[in-house]
C-alpha cells in the first residue's frame, strides 16, 4: 500500500488535512488502506439478496455462468495485427492521481475504480495514491514515482495496472516501458465492462464502436518491423494500385482497417435506428406516456423497475450490469398504462465514446414524461452522482423540459442524515428500498399523480363490434361511468386527441 504527493506541492488552504498534523503521505496512505480493505467486497455475490421485490431474475444464470474464472484473461479482440492488446484482469494494482479536492474525493474516486476492476474479473492487489499538480505528461505519474510503481508491481505480482483516469498513447507507452506489465486506464476498463455485458446485437455493435474509437489513436507500432511493402508492383514505372512509396506501413493499414470496420458498424447501428423509432412512434400513437429510470450505475435502477413492475430484469451487485434498454408496459394504481425504461448507468468521467455509442439507448430518456433518477441514498457522495448524471443528461435533446424525480434507493442502509440532507437542497425527493419495499406504493401514487392524464370529454356508445375501441379507451383513457346498454357500450370519461377523432362518430347528442 503506497502512495506520495509531489514534494514541491504546497496544499491549498481550503484542503482537508490543512488543519491535520499528519503529511499528505500518511493522509494517503489511509486512504489506500481504506480502499483495499474494502477490495473483493464490491461484488460480494453474497451480498446480492434477492426478494420477492427482485422479480424472476431471468439473465441470473446466464450471467453467472459468464464470471470470470481465476488464471483466464479477457481479451479485448480488435481487428488490428499491430497491436493485439490483452486485457489481462487479473492481477491489478490501482493508481490514483488527483490535482484538486480532498482526501476523501480521492477515496471515492479510488474506491469505484476498486469495484469497476472487480467487475471486469480482476483483483485487486495493491494501491498507490499521489498528490501533485499536474499529472507528467511523460508518465502520467513521474519518473521517480513510476519507478516505485514498478516495484510496488513486482513485489504484489501483478498483471496489470489500472489507473484512475484516461492516459495518452505516449503516458501509456511511458508507464509500460518502465514497469514492464500492462497499463489499463478508467476509460479501457469501462469499455471491457461494457463488452462482457452487453447481449443485444446493437449493443454489441456500439460497444465494439467505442473500444474502436478509444483503440484508433492508441495504436502502438514497434520500430522497423512494422513497416512492410503494399501489394502491387512497388518500384515500378507501372507502380500497382495501394503503392504509397516505400510502401504502407502496417500501423497504417491497421489504421484504415479499423475505420473501415467503424463505418460499417455506424451504418448497421443507423440501419437499426428506425425499428426503435417505430416502437418509439407505435408507443406515442397510442397515447402510452413512459417514464424512464436513470441513475448512477450500480444505484438500483433495475431493483426498482421489478419493485414498480415485477419485470424479471437482472438485479446484480456489480457496475454496468444493465446495458441494453429495458421498456416494460405497466399501469398505475388507477389502472391506467404507461412504460418504465431501464437506461444504462452513468459514471463519472464516462467515455466520451460512449456517451455517443449509447446515444440510442438515452433517447429513452428525451421521449420521457417523467424521469425517475434513482440515487444511492448509501453512497458515501450521492450528491456527486446526481451531478454527474444531470452533467450526462444535460447533452441529451429535450431532456430539460422534462419532469424530474430524485428516488433516493437502499434508504434500508442509508444514513438518515444523508437522507435529510439531500432533502433540504432536491424539491421532489421520493425514499424507497426496492429491496425491501419501502416507499414504493406511495412512488406509485406518485408516477400516476405525475403523468400526464387525456383531457378531451367523451360521452360515446360504442358498438359491440368495436370493442377494440373500448380496450383502448380502458388503457389511455379515465372513464367515469360505463354501461352495456342494447346498442353498444356507453361510456363517459376523458381520452387524448387522437382517440376521441376515431370515437367521434359514437358521440352520444
Amino acid at each position: 500500500m503506497h502512495n506520495d504527493s509531489s514534494p514541491e506541492h504546497t496544499p491549498s488552504p481550503d484542503a482537508e488535512w490543512e488543519n491535520d498534523t499528519r503529511s499528505e503521505r500518511d493522509i494517503a496512505l489511509d486512504v489506500v488502506q481504506r480502499v483495499l480493505a474494502r477490495a473483493g467486497t464490491a461484488l460480494d455475490e453474497g451480498s446480492t439478496r434477492h426478494t420477492s421485490h427482485d422479480g424472476d431474475q431471468l439473465e441470473l444464470e446466464e450471467r453467472s455462468a459468464l464470471r470470470r474464472v481465476t488464471g483466464l484473461s479477457t481479451e479485448l479482440e480488435d481487428v488490428t495485427e499491430v497491436e493485439y492488446r490483452q486485457l489481462r484482469l487479473e492481477k491489478v494494482v490501482l493508481v490514483g492521481l488527483y490535482t484538486r479536492g480532498t482526501a476523501l474525493d480521492a477515496e471515492v474516486s479510488l474506491r469505484e475504480l476498486a469495484a469497476l476492476a472487480e467487475t471486469a474479473g480482476s483483483e485487486v492487489l495493491d494501491g498507490l495514491l499521489q498528490r501533485r499538480t499536474n499529472p507528467d505528461p511523460g508518465t502520467y505519474l513521474g519518473s521517480g514515482k513510476a519507478k516505485e510503481l514498478a516495484q510496488i508491481v513486482a513485489h504484489a505480482g501483478a498483471d496489470t495496472v489500472v489507473v484512475d483516469g484516461e492516459l495518452g498513447a505516449s503516458q501509456r507507452r511511458g508507464l509500460e516501458d518502465i514497469i514492464k506489465v500492462k497499463v489499463i486506464d478508467r476509460t479501457a476498463l469501462i469499455l471491457d465492462i461494457f463488452a462482457q455485458h452487453a447481449k443485444s446485437r446493437e449493443g454489441k455493435a456500439q460497444v465494439e464502436l467505442a473500444q474502436l474509437e478509444y483503440l484508433l489513436p492508441r495504436l502502438r507500432g514497434w520500430g522497423e518491423s512494422m513497416s512492410r511493402q503494399a501489394g502491387g508492383q512497388v518500384g515500378g514505372a507501372g507502380a500497382g494500385m495501394g503503392s504509397r512509396g516505400p510502401g504502407e506501413t502496417k500501423i497504417e493499414l491497421d489504421r484504415r482497417r479499423i475505420r473501415d470496420r467503424m463505418a460499417k458498424l455506424r451504418r448497421e447501428i443507423a440501419a437499426m435506428k428506425p425499428a426503435r423509432d417505430t416502437k418509439r412512434a407505435n408507443r406515442k400513437k397510442n397515447a402510452i406516456p413512459a417514464v424512464s429510470i436513470a441513475g448512477y450505475t450500480n444505484a438500483g435502477k433495475s431493483s426498482l423497475l421489478n419493485a414498480l413492475t415485477g419485470a424479471g430484469v437482472l438485479v446484480e451487485n456489480a457496475l454496468f450490469a444493465t446495458l441494453d434498454p429495458t421498456v416494460r408496459r405497466t399501469k398505475t394504481p388507477d389502472g391506467r398504462l404507461y412504460t418504465l425504461a431501464d437506461t444504462v448507468g452513468f459514471v463519472r468521467s464516462l467515455p466520451h465514446q460512449l456517451i455517443e455509442a449509447f446515444r440510442s439507448t438515452l433517447e429513452e430518456v428525451g421521449d420521457s414524461d417523467l424521469i425517475l433518477h434513482v440515487v444511492d441514498a448509501s453512497h458515501p457522495d450521492p450528491e456527486g452522482q446526481i451531478a454527474a448524471v444531470r452533467h450526462v443528461l444535460a447533452d441529451i435533446d429535450g431532456v430539460s423540459d422534462i419532469p424530474e424525480a430524485i428516488v433516493l434507493n437502499k434508504a434500508d442502509m442509508a444514513d438518515p442524515e444523508v437522507i435529510a440532507r439531500i432533502r433540504l437542497h432536491e424539491s421532489n425527493v421520493h425514499v424507497v428500498s426496492a429491496h425491501t419495499g419501502l416507499g414504493i406504493e406511495e412512488l406509485l401514487e406518485y408516477i400516476s399523480e405525475a403523468l400526464p392524464r387525456p383531457g378531451i370529454q367523451i360521452n360515446v356508445v360504442v358498438p359491440y363490434s368495436r370493442g377494440e375501441l373500448v380496450n383502448r379507451i380502458h388503457l389511455e383513457g379515465e372513464i367515469d361511468s360505463i354501461e352495456h346498454v342494447e346498442t353498444g357500450t356507453a361510456i363517459k370519461g376523458r381520452v387524448d386527441g387522437e382517440l376521441a377523432t376515431e370515437l367521434a362518430p359514437y358521440t352520444v347528442k
